[in-house]
């Protein structure tokens, strides 16, 4: 069923990103992938909050791993169907408030196709 292999694949990517481990993170995403975060319009703002394919992920993620090591997200719920995971989970970085994140993963033949994050 395939909700289940995208709910595998989010697991996947929960623990790629809480080990930092940004070739295995990346083996998740298609090669055109698309990604929308509030925080790449504060930090790059000419983006509109967008960025497009594994390069400006690979860029995008480093970074964030560069600047917060400690950077970890605890999983509170996910729910799937059969394109596309929502996944909710506590943001963490020592010496931060936690933050409550909400985040959209649409997968299409098994690799995420678009990522949408939302938190305030």
């Amino acid at each position: 069923m395939q909700s289940q292999k995208n709910l595998s694949i989010a697991h996947a990517w929960f623990e790629a990103f809480n080990n930092h481990n940004l070739d295995k993170l990346l083996s998740l995403y298609d090669d055109e992938a698309q990604h929308f975060s509030p925080k790449l319009k504060v930090k790059l703002p000419e983006t509109n909050g967008y960025i497009s394919g594994k390069e400006a992920l690979q860029s995008w993620w480093q970074d964030a791993f560069n600047r917060l090591p400690t950077l970890h997200y605890k999983v509170t719920s996910l729910t799937s169907n059969s394109d596309r995971v929502f996944m909710e989970y506590i943001r963490t970085v020592e010496g931060e408030n936690e933050m409550l994140v909400a985040e959209v993963l649409e997968i299409k033949d098994n690799k995420i196709i678009a990522s949408r994050v939302y938190h305030s």
